[in-house]
């Protein structure tokens, strides 16, 4: 059966079923639908008192183009952990429309290991996206309306872009301003897809209301003549744009097919953002459960490097146990077989495959200090020859290893990952950095270039040696540092998977996120507008003669 049809072979409890079972008053739920809720933001102090649960971190190995099942294994790992009498709950980010109409599909999990209705988070949910769009599109309006009458902040350079939650290689650079008024002021602009603009970033990274209006304030448009920054609120802009996120910024309910609670809110890329669920979803899920399942999107280079390097530092949280998540077809693919040929057995792609894998457990138990499982996401194709290689060489470096069947069988199959995360989960942590925010900008993105990446060099372009001097200057040099980079390998080079040779991050571009308390690093060949690939998935999604949808995975 396909993902589609598994979701509706199940009947959903109604959501005020699920929040009872949390103990959520009706008066904090606001329902979209008989499936969806929002609980109102406010009631995180109602349950302020209260002991956070233990924070559960699942990341995964370098992917290949179609990813490995980190969502599929958190939504497993959750419904296990209540199938052994543990108040578990999933706190994951919402899909973008860009890779459901492009190369991955959806992002609600798989097989029998999913979130529901997976329709509508793949596609609207309950507008937050939308929301986030229109914000990041109304301080667009404001600067150019600006701009027509006059320009009183005297703007020369202008950095803010537009967005849309689509993959549209088109609009990365345009021109605006072509209407040929008297008064209209042409000039070149761009899009970023919204998961990746600030706004995504600013939503995400915000502990309520009043920090969120602070930070979007305190997003910089640009320059002026005297080189200065220019920021939202110099237009005045922040309020509206805080009224249009109101609702939005109210986490959502769902739950799993198993009918574990789950908390869907926000949804930035972990290649080109810093890829985590929102905090105020996180917190909440953290006084809700006892063991909170949260994803951090791509591989540990990237989700993972930056939750704990970002968000852990904004929080003060720190996870209890991480999940690395790894296939065997990934593992050959990283190994130099063929993604063509990635079905068949090739013991010998898989054994240098295993080394990428041991590259992100090194970076989590050595750099980051804290206790790892490997969770394998199995497929009926891996064969027990392979699967004993791996076995052998993790039992070699005693590293913890689950076989999960959780597409297949649901929380059944991913009850001895359940168990063996209580058991990581009990030990004591100390979370590290990977940096010190009192170091310079690129000593900072040295070393996650070099710990987390293992790269032995980072060369940075003229242009954003220049944008680091300026960022120092305005004291803006304190920040964490986003690396955005390809998400196939550690490298910046997507066909360098197995990185054997010495390799170099190349920097071209810094961009400051100064609402998001953010400094960007573009490395390599990376785009904040995706493109669609040369047959996308929108080609199959369609609605059947009773008008369901179909095509959609």
């Amino acid at each position: 059966m396909k993902d589609i049809d598994i979701a509706r072979s199940v009947t959903p409890k109604k959501i005020n079923e699920i929040t009872s079972k949390l103990n959520i008053p009706e008066e904090f739920i606001e329902q979209y639908g008989k499936y969806k809720a929002k609980i109102e933001n406010k009631y995180i102090n109602e349950i302020k008192n209260r002991e956070d649960g233990k924070l559960i971190l699942v990341t995964s190995i370098n992917p290949t183009p179609l990813g490995e099942g980190k969502t599929t294994i958190s939504i497993g790992l959750a419904d296990a952990l209540r199938k052994i009498e543990k108040k578990s709950i999933l706190a994951l980010r919402e899909p973008s429309l860009g890779p459901v109409f492009g190369i991955k599909g959806g992002a609600t999990g798989g097989g029998y290991a999913q979130i529901i209705p997976m329709e509508d988070i793949n596609l609207h949910f309950t507008g937050d996206i939308h929301a986030i769009t229109s914000a990041n599109n109304l301080l667009s309006a404001m600067i150019d309306n600006h701009l027509y009458f006059g320009n009183k902040l005297r703007l020369k350079k202008i950095t803010w872009k537009r967005c849309v939650d689509l993959n549209d290689r088109a609009l990365r650079k345009i021109q605006i301003g072509l209407s040929n008024e008297k008064r209209a002021v042409p000039r070149e602009d761009g899009f970023d897809i919204s998961v990746a603009s600030e706004i995504m970033a600013i939503f995400c990274l915000a502990t309520d209301l009043d920090d969120l209006k602070r930070r979007l304030g305190n997003i910089i448009i640009g320059y002026d003549e005297d080189d200065m920054p220019v920021f939202a609120k110099d237009l005045k802009a922040e309020g509206a744009m805080t009224v249009l996120l109101k609702d939005a910024f109210n986490p959502n309910i769902v739950q799993t097919l198993e009918g574990t609670p789950a908390i869907v809110h926000g949804g930035p890329f972990a290649n080109i953002a810093h890829g985590c669920n929102s905090i105020v979803a996180t917190k909440m899920a953290l006084k809700l459960g006892d063991y909170v399942v949260t994803e951090a999107g791509f591989g540990a280079d990237l989700g993972a490097e930056k939750f704990l390097d970002i968000k852990c530092r904004v929080t003060g949280l720190k996870p209890d146990a991480v999940v690395c998540v790894a296939t065997i077809k990934a593992l050959k693919y990283h190994g130099g077989q063929e993604i063509s040929d990635i079905q068949n057995e090739n013991l010998e792609c898989l054994e240098k495959g295993i080394e990428n894998l041991l590259k992100h457990i090194d970076n989590i138990t050595n750099v980051f200090k804290l206790p790892v499982v490997v969770g394998i996401n199995r497929y009926v194709q891996d064969t027990e020859n392979e699967i004993n290689l791996l076995e052998q060489k993790l039992a070699e470096k005693e590293i913890k290893l689950s076989l999960v069947d959780a597409w297949a069988k649901g929380e059944e199959g991913a009850i001895d990952l359940a168990n063996k995360v209580v058991e990581i989960a009990g030990e004591k942590t100390s979370l590290e950095y990977a940096y010190s925010l009192n170091e310079s900008v690129e000593d900072k993105i040295r070393n996650v270039a070099q710990k987390i990446y293992g790269a032995s060099n980072v060369e940075f372009s003229d242009d954003a040696k220049r944008e680091i001097e300026r960022i120092e200057k305005l004291g803006y040099g304190k920040y964490p540092v986003c690396i955005a980079k390809n998400q196939y390998s550690l490298s910046d080079d997507p066909k360098n998977l197995e990185c054997k040779e010495p390799f170099t991050i190349h920097v071209r571009d810094i961009i400051l996120k100064n609402g998001a308390e953010l400094i960007v690093a573009m490395a390599g060949n990376i785009f904040t507008m995706p493109g669609l690939p040369e047959v996308p998935s929108a080609e199959k999604i369609d609605l059947d003669d009773f008008e369901n949808i179909v095509g959609l995975f």
